[in-house]
């Protein structure tokens, strides 16, 4: 049932999986995953829907820049629209995103809007909260600390430590106990990590963009140079597409606060939460995330 294809968009051939037939629901990974992330909504979604999770640039099969610059949002968000435009052929679709892959989407329904029929977004920042968040908010700064060790030099070498003991138990840990994850998903995620260039091309979201807490002792303008604001555009926000925001509210990364003052950002704006999902909800609570998504697109 799931397919995969590869094509190549604005300079760069992506891997992609695909399911169904029917309109276009796109969904966007993020880090550390890739689109194995959303195999359980190909499945679902597959049934009345083209249902495509692609790997972005940099990750597992897609190709991986090496400049630092590739990396911005501006070329992520323009990889989706050309991607889109491969597969939509002009007709609206419906774009989820969790994680980066959801600032990804963020930001593409904020500069592209006529793309769009639904937004869906799991755990993700929206970047005008997640920017004052960073700035004003001490237990988000203490929660985003990981993104300054993302950026910096040894981050692949701590990250690939003992094949990936870190990555394994920040993302599987506490799902392989659970049944959330199986030992078969937990070999799939290791070989995309070791994919030549993949750990790098992830991390290269956080430094490309410099998303992350103000770093102790800096001065106002570098702390304004490392923030969470991570549009193409920093004066444009506002999402002018109906969105649905899930959010676990267990999440340790990404705290509940980036829930609050949302709907100044979005008018359009319906919010879940679910009490006891993580920021990987998707894996634990596959049903009711489905369930929510159906709901809002159909």
């Amino acid at each position: 049932m799931l397919k995969d294809k590869y094509v190549k968009v604005n300079g760069v051939r992506l891997h992609y999986v695909t399911a169904g037939k029917g309109p276009l629901i796109l969904f966007l990974h993020g880090f550390p995953e890739f689109w194995y992330e959303w195999k359980n909504q190909l499945v679902e979604f597959g049934k009345d829907h083209q249902a495509v999770a692609p790997d972005l640039r940099g990750y597992n099969l897609s190709d991986k820049p090496a400049e630092l610059d590739q990396y911005r949002m501006s070329s992520l968000v323009e990889d989706v629209r050309a991607f889109a435009d491969h597969l939509s052929h002009g007709k609206k679709f419906v774009l989820v995103g969790h994680d980066w892959g959801g600032a990804v989407a963020w930001s593409f329904a904020i500069a592209h809007p006529d793309y769009l029929s639904k937004l869906v977004i799991v755990n993700a920042p929206h970047p005008g909260v997640f920017a004052r968040l960073l700035i004003s908010d001490p237990a988000q700064q203490k929660a985003s600390q990981y993104m300054l060790m993302f950026r910096g030099e040894k981050a692949e070498a701590m990250l690939s430590d003992n094949n990936y003991a870190g990555l394994m138990g920040a993302v599987l840990g506490s799902g392989l106990k659970t049944g959330a994850f199986t030992e078969e998903d937990k070999q799939e995620y290791i070989k995309a990590w070791s994919q030549p260039g993949a750990l790098t091309g992830g991390l290269n979201y956080y430094r490309a963009n410099r998303v992350g807490p103000p770093a102790a002792g800096k001065d106002a303008d570098q702390k304004a140079s490392s923030t969470g604001n991570f549009a193409v555009d920093p004066t444009a926000l506002t999402v002018k597409v109906p969105t649905l925001v899930i959010w676990g509210e267990k999440d340790t990364a990404l705290l509940t606060q980036n829930l609050d003052g949302l709907d100044q950002f979005v008018p359009q704006l319906t919010i879940k939460r679910i009490a006891d999902g993580t920021h990987w909800v998707i894996h634990e609570k596959p049903a009711e995330v489905n369930g929510d998504i159906r709901d809002f697109i159909r």
